[in-house]
């Protein structure tokens, strides 16, 4: 289990809010970003029909702004500028990597649906402090200690104004699609995947009871520097969920339904009105 941070889900929170920009991008994205769906796997003679794939298009979120703001672009620091002018300098300074920072997004966010959510690839920086543990009955568990740890993220999460959200999310959303597809989607389209992957977060069990790990052998003579990184948990099933439902089992429980309750509210937003192709 890697050392999955409080960070992390920032690089969340700020891609999960969609909402009100879209038509500048219409104007002037249309072309180039037209909208791409995957296509549906063929099925079995006796299989049922595959049910046709949801497409959330940016255009059809919510009306535009009065006055929208040019789409952002690669060169200078104008995605740095606009983060800053979202969440404050210090919260930048903090939390996020804004070095390359559509490509983290893209790749992490894709990775939270996934087994493993390479940390090299985080948009954000590592929390402070290291994961700990008690243990109790022969066994090793989950510290409570550690929800504290969450605790910083959780409020600048929860206070996020999500109408200026919005239109950073759309600026940044063509730059998005561009480092979505260079990840080998050349048939995808981002906000699709976003919406997936929320609602994979959405579907992470609220446990009560203590959470119990196992430390991972590494064959070898030299010692582990970090042996924390090593801790998986010893239900399989919960070994087996994807890496962003991991990162919220982590945080403890009510950590966990703040964020899911904020992530309910991007999606609203993010989602818009779905159209099956």
């Amino acid at each position: 289990m890697n050392d999955l941070s409080r960070s992390l889900i920032a690089g969340m929170v700020v891609l999960v809010v969609g909402g009100s920009a879209y038509l500048w991008w219409q104007e002037r994205q249309a072309a180039a970003l037209a909208p791409m769906v995957a296509p549906a796997p063929v099925a079995g003679e006796d299989s049922p029909p595959a049910p046709a794939a949801v497409h959330h298009a940016i255009e059809a979120i919510t009306p535009a702004l009065d006055a929208p703001l040019p789409p952002l672009t690669e060169t200078g620091s104008e995605v740095r500028d606009a983060l800053i002018d979202l969440l404050g300098r210090q919260q930048v300074l903090s939390f996020l990597d804004v070095g390359d920072f559509a490509r983290r997004v893209a790749a992490t966010v894709d990775n939270l649906a996934r087994g493993h959510a390479a940390s090299r690839l985080w948009p954000v920086v590592p929390a402070p402090g290291r994961f700990l543990v008690v243990e109790g009955d022969g066994a090793t568990y989950m510290a409570n200690g550690n929800m504290e740890r969450y605790s910083a993220f959780v409020r600048f999460a929860s206070a996020i104004d999500t109408g200026a959200a919005v239109a950073l999310y759309v600026r940044m959303y063509p730059l998005l699609q561009r480092a979505y597809v260079a990840l080998g989607y050349p048939d995808r389209y981002f906000n699709n995947r976003l919406v997936e992957v929320i609602d994979v977060l959405l579907a992470t069990p609220e446990l009560q009871e203590p959470i119990r790990l196992t430390l991972t052998e590494v064959q070898g003579p030299i010692a582990t520097a970090r042996p924390w990184v090593r801790y998986e948990y010893a239900d399989p099933a919960l070994e087996a969920r994807p890496s962003g439902q991991k990162i919220l089992l982590r945080m403890g429980p009510e950590n966990a339904r703040q964020l899911k309750a904020k992530l309910r509210e991007f999606r609203q937003s993010v989602a818009g009105k779905g159209v099956s192709g």
